[in-house]
């Protein structure tokens, strides 16, 4: 499916789950779709199931938003509590579209009680509430993290290969959930490659996301197996944060002449802040120096650079003492602090200002998510979880960019589960998609004005 389909999808109010391959232009079609709304009058609830993930499109996490909080099994207590947050009342009730991304982070018993909640409060036994829903992400992507009494207490409620009704562990994702069947989300299962640019590496990727790793594939990355000249200018991805950290430290002692400390700055209410400090990738206090690698965390509106653009600190400058940072392509850039903050509609509730870098000689792949990188050195040698490998290969953009230091069989494995679902949503976005062409242009505007108008919009110029 293409992105113009899926947003014409987008535009009915259906209940959708955007999914696609990484590169493949999901979040370029969900913020078209958010900027679609508040075009017309309608804004949108921006959320997603991480913290990090959150920071990066100026929204809750769904945990806040919803008021669950920590919780992830919400009964009649923690109901009575939430429906006395007048603030978690007010938004959910006046909300009409819920847009929540990195779903596959999300566990059945968070998007049940996120659904239940919107039930609760809207005053509604639609699903959730009444409001569209629509789930983005990848399920290929790393799993939600689930305790291991919540594990024990997951139900499936339709026969599964992994329910525990047979002896195996229960799904831990969302879309095994009570709440995903009642929203019956039709899938836009996105098909166009925006990131790779290397056709070869393109098809041992679709190899490792379909579980059909050959020889042929191994053979493939094992040429990659070479440490490139000027290894230190190359960002490592590891598994575990005990490398990352000591890497950077290390690197950055190295280095001679003057440390410049660059200190984040917040305003707005204490718990949310503290919630964008822990989860924005910049840290609160920067420390730099001439010859420092770094990334940046966040994408320029005016395309200078994106989340996860490369580049070397040549020097700060003389006026104002901000660092200049030498990309890859070449071009040098005078790095301004930005802002990262939590929005209730045009109200910013928390907001933190830092320069939009951190050291970059090393990074965990959890935290590289989202990111596209034009080259990295990535040490799979220890990968211990299902997605790990494959969220590491899929940041690079082209093979000749990809330096791999090793692999164990767990980096090339994608979650048994995963694969046999993957099946039953691209099936299910074909159906979407013939379904949706047999329209005709009339009827599609039709809807989309009904939409529009059933959500307190405007409906002219509709495009």
């Amino acid at each position: 499916m293409t992105q113009d389909e899926a947003f014409e999808v987008l535009k009915t109010g259906a209940n959708v789950f955007l999914t696609g391959e990484p590169g493949s232009g999901k979040t370029h079609t969900t913020n078209r779709y958010i900027a679609y709304l508040r075009g017309h009058g309608v804004e949108p609830a921006i959320t997603a199931s991480t913290g990090i993930a959150a920071t990066h499109i100026d929204g809750y996490t769904v945990h806040s938003w919803s008021g669950i909080g920590v919780t992830s099994q919400v009964g009649d207590y923690e109901l009575d509590a939430i429906a006395q947050k007048e603030k978690v009342v007010r938004r959910v009730r006046l909300a009409h579209v819920l847009v929540i991304d990195e779903i596959s982070m999300l566990s059945q018993d968070t998007l049940g009680s996120v659904e239940l909640v919107c039930r609760t409060l809207r005053g509604s036994d639609r699903p959730f509430g009444g409001l569209q829903v629509v789930f983005v992400g990848d399920f290929f992507q790393l799993p939600p993290v689930v305790k291991q009494q919540v594990q024990k207490n997951l139900e499936i409620e339709y026969d599964s290969p992994f329910d525990s009704a047979q002896g195996k562990p229960a799904s831990p994702f969302c879309f095994r959930s009570r709440a995903w069947a009642r929203a019956k989300p039709l899938v836009c299962y996105l098909t166009e490659q925006h990131r790779q640019e290397d056709a070869l590496f393109l098809d041992a990727l679709s190899a490792v996301r379909r579980g059909r790793v050959t020889q042929q594939v191994k053979a493939l990355l094992q040429t990659r197996n070479i440490v490139p000249e000027g290894e230190a200018i190359y960002t490592k991805l590891f598994p575990h944060n005990a490398n990352v950290d000591r890497l950077n430290e290390v690197e950055l002692g190295r280095l001679p002449g003057i440390l410049k400390t660059f200190e984040m700055h917040s305003r707005g209410a204490k718990p949310l802040v503290e919630s964008l400090k822990r989860n924005c990738l910049s840290p609160e206090l920067l420390a730099l120096k001439i010859g420092a690698k770094v990334m940046f965390t966040k994408n320029d509106p005016e395309g200078a650079y994106y989340n996860g653009t490369t580049g070397e600190v040549v020097g700060f400058s003389k006026t104002n003492g901000r660092p200049l940072v030498k990309l890859r392509n070449g071009r040098t850039l005078e790095v301004d602090t930005v802002e990262w903050k939590i929005q209730d509609g045009n109200k910013i509730l928390a907001s933190i200002e830092q320069l939009p870098l951190r050291l970059a000689w090393a990074i965990t792949v959890h935290k590289s998510q989202g990111m596209s990188l034009d080259a990295a050195i990535v040490d799979l040698s220890q990968a211990f979880e299902y997605g790990q490998g494959y969220v590491a290969l899929s940041r690079v953009r082209t093979l000749a960019g990809l330096y791999l230091l090793g692999f164990n069989e767990r980096a090339l494995q994608v979650h048994p589960e995963v694969a046999a679902q993957d099946e039953v949503f691209r099936d299910s976005a074909e159906d979407t998609r013939e379904a949706f062409g047999k329209l005709g242009v009339g009827e599609l505007e039709t809807m989309h004005e009904n939409f529009i108008r059933a959500s307190g919009g405007k409906v002219a110029k509709i495009s």
